[in-house]
């Protein structure tokens, strides 16, 4: 099922100038019997497999998350304790021609990782297609669980397209419409796919 959901604010503390940003196509899971206990308690987010903490990209798209954990209840840790909850991230950030065909080239870091396919989820994808530059897509996979649990309580994955050299293919401004397209509406209903504008 497919549903369209504006997203009537988005902060970007970038610049007056608004520069749009396609639609997200948001998918999410959950466990029946985890709705209860979302969006409280303490959560640290935490890289995915293969994830370069270190880089840039990363540590925007995992502030952006935080940011929207926070927005939904959750808080972080006292510094030195462990956490009740954690979110791991995985970002996909790659290339692909007006024919649809994936660059071999990977301008973002880490793979698409998650159970999107192996766990309660399944993998999709989106094309707006058109025009001669390549679209760089933008996917950010983020699964819930109980800290030292390996299952998923909440997963979900947003997937944005924007025009290579546009303003929106930009990290600063994929990263904060992704993570709050992610999270509007959390926990959303389970297995139900939208478009967040």
């Amino acid at each position: 099922m497919r549903k369209f959901i504006p997203v009537m604010a988005l902060a970007l503390g970038l610049s007056a100038c608004v520069t749009p940003v396609g639609p997200v196509e948001v998918t999410r899971f959950h466990a029946a019997d985890a709705v209860q206990e979302l969006g409280k308690g303490t959560i640290a987010v935490m890289p995915g497999a293969d994830e370069n903490v270190e880089s840039l990209e990363y540590r925007t798209y995992a502030a952006a998350v935080m940011r929207e954990l926070e927005a939904q209840g959750y808080t972080s840790p006292v510094a030195g304790e462990s956490s009740e909850y954690n979110a791991r991230i995985s970002l996909d950030r790659f290339a692909r021609d007006s024919q649809g065909r994936r660059s071999p080239v990977s301008v973002g870091v880490g793979g698409s990782t998650g159970s999107y396919g192996s766990g309660i989820g399944v993998g999709i994808g989106i094309n707006l297609g058109g025009g001669s530059k390549p679209l760089i897509i933008s996917e950010l996979f983020v699964a819930i669980t109980r800290d030292g649990e390996t299952a998923n309580l909440w997963e979900g994955r947003a997937i944005s397209e924007a025009r290579k050299g546009s303003p929106a293919a930009e990290t600063s401004l994929s990263a904060a419409k992704l993570a709050t397209s992610l999270f509007t509406g959390f926990p959303g209903e389970s297995g139900e796919t939208v478009e967040v504008e």
